[in-house]
C-alpha cells in the first residue's frame, strides 16, 4: 500500500480509501465486516461513510452503513488503527427524511451526536459537508441558475465545526460535491477569522468525469485541499462489465437503473475506447481506471467501493499499477474527442 497525509494534518492515510455506501443495502453487516477485514489486511487504513448511507437513500436504511462500521470497530477494538471520515447530509428532497434544517448549529451538533453513536466512537477524524447547503450545480447538473433565497452562512458553519473540534468530537473538516467558489469562500473565512481550514474536498473524478480539472484542480494544488475522488469506476461502468454484458443481475446499475449519470451513449463509447487501451496494454479496465486516478497530483486518496471480495481485491491491487506516458497519452486522446461524457 502507498500512503500520504491528509492535507494540513499529520494524519497518515492510505492512497486507497474504502468506500462503504453499499453496506446495509447491497451488502450485509457480515459482508461489510469482511470487506473491512480484507482491506485493512492489505494496508488500507481509511474508511469513508456518511449519515445518509446506504445509497439509494431511504428512511428505512438511513445510517445502517455507519452502524456496520461501528460494530466492526467495537468487535475488533481497532479504532486507533483506522481513519474514519463521515459526512452531514445537505438539504433537499433526497434527505428530507433525515432533517430539513441544513447546516445550522443545531443540525451539525445533532448530526455528529447521532453519527458518533452509530460509529460507536467518541471522535471522527474527518467530518465533511456532503454537498452545499445553497442550491447550486452539483452531481453533474448543468445550466447554472443563481439561488437568490440562500443567505451566506460560511462563517456560521465554520464556527459550529470549530466548536466540535474544540470539544474533541471531530478532528478535521472537508467538503463534498462543492465548486470552486464555495471552496474559496470557506478558505477565505478560515483565513480571516482564524477558523478551521478545509483539508479535503470529496468530488466525483474518473476518466469519464474530469470536470474537477477545469478549475478545482488548481484550487486543490495551490490551496492544499486534497481531493478524495469518489466514483473512480463510474458506478462500475469503468470495470467493463456493462460493455461486455457480463454484469451480474445484482450489479449496481441493474438494481438501480435511475443512476444513469455514467450510462449515456457518449459515456459508453468512451468506456469502450478506454477498454481497448487497457486490453492493448495488458491491464483490466478497472486497473487502468483506478491507476489513472491514483496518479493524479491533486488526489489525496481514491475511494473505492465493491460488493464482493473479488472486486475489492482487484480495486486495491490497482495501487501497484503505474501508467506509463504512452498509456496516459492514449487516455488523454480519448478525452479530447469525448470530454467529460458524465460530468
Amino acid at each position: 500500500m502507498k500512503y500520504t497525509t491528509i492535507p494540513n494534518t499529520d494524519i497518515k492515510v492510505s492512497k486507497i480509501c474504502l468506500g462503504s455506501m453499499t453496506w446495509g443495502n447491497q451488502n450485509t453487516e457480515a459482508e461489510g465486516h469482511q470487506q473491512i477485514d480484507y482491506a485493512t489486511d492489505q494496508g488500507v487504513n481509511f474508511i469513508d461513510t456518511a449519515e445518509l448511507y446506504p445509497v439509494p437513500a431511504t428512511a428505512e436504511t438511513q445510517g445502517k452503513t455507519s452502524e456496520i462500521v461501528g460494530t466492526w470497530l467495537k468487535k475488533t477494538g481497532k479504532r486507533d488503527q483506522v481513519v474514519i471520515a463521515s459526512k452531514i447530509a445537505g438539504t433537499g428532497d433526497y434527505t428530507a427524511h433525515i432533517r430539513t434544517t441544513g447546516f445550522s448549529p443545531a443540525s451539525i451538533k445533532e448530526a455528529i451526536d447521532l453519527e458518533l453513536k452509530r460509529l460507536q466512537t467518541d471522535y471522527i477524524d474527518l467530518y465533511q459537508l456532503h454537498w452545499p447547503e445553497r442550491d447550486t450545480n452539483r452531481f453533474g447538473v448543468r445550466n447554472f441558475k443563481l439561488d437568490t433565497k440562500w443567505e451566506d452562512n460560511f462563517n456560521e458553519v465554520l464556527l459550529s465545526l470549530d466548536n466540535e473540534i474544540k470539544a474533541g468530537r471531530i478532528r478535521n473538516i472537508g467538503i463534498s460535491n462543492e465548486n470552486s467558489w464555495g471552496t474559496m469562500r470557506y478558505l477565505e473565512e478560515s483565513k480571516h477569522h482564524n477558523l478551521p481550514r478545509l483539508s479535503t474536498i470529496q468530488n466525483a473524478y474518473s476518466m469519464l468525469t474530469r470536470t474537477f480539472e477545469t478549475d478545482l484542480a488548481e484550487v486543490s494544488l495551490r490551496e492544499n485541499v486534497g481531493l478524495l475522488a469518489y466514483s473512480p469506476m463510474a458506478f462500475g461502468v469503468l470495470s467493463g462489465k456493462y460493455i461486455t454484458e457480463t454484469a451480474a443481475d445484482d450489479s449496481r446499475l441493474k438494481l438501480f437503473p435511475r443512476f444513469a449519470r455514467y450510462s449515456s451513449k457518449q459515456a459508453t463509447e468512451a468506456a469502450k475506447r478506454y477498454l481497448n487501451i487497457a486490453e492493448n496494454n495488458n491491464m483490466t479496465l478497472a486497473q487502468m481506471s483506478l491507476a489513472f486516478v491514483n496518479q493524479r497530483p491533486f488526489v489525496t486518496s481514491t475511494i473505492i467501493g465493491a460488493t464482493s471480495l473479488e472486486q475489492l481485491n482487484e480495486n486495491i491491487a490497482s495501487i501497484d499499477v503505474t501508467l506509463n506516458k504512452e498509456t496516459l497519452k492514449q487516455i488523454n486522446e480519448v478525452h479530447q474527442v469525448i470530454p467529460n461524457p458524465a460530468p
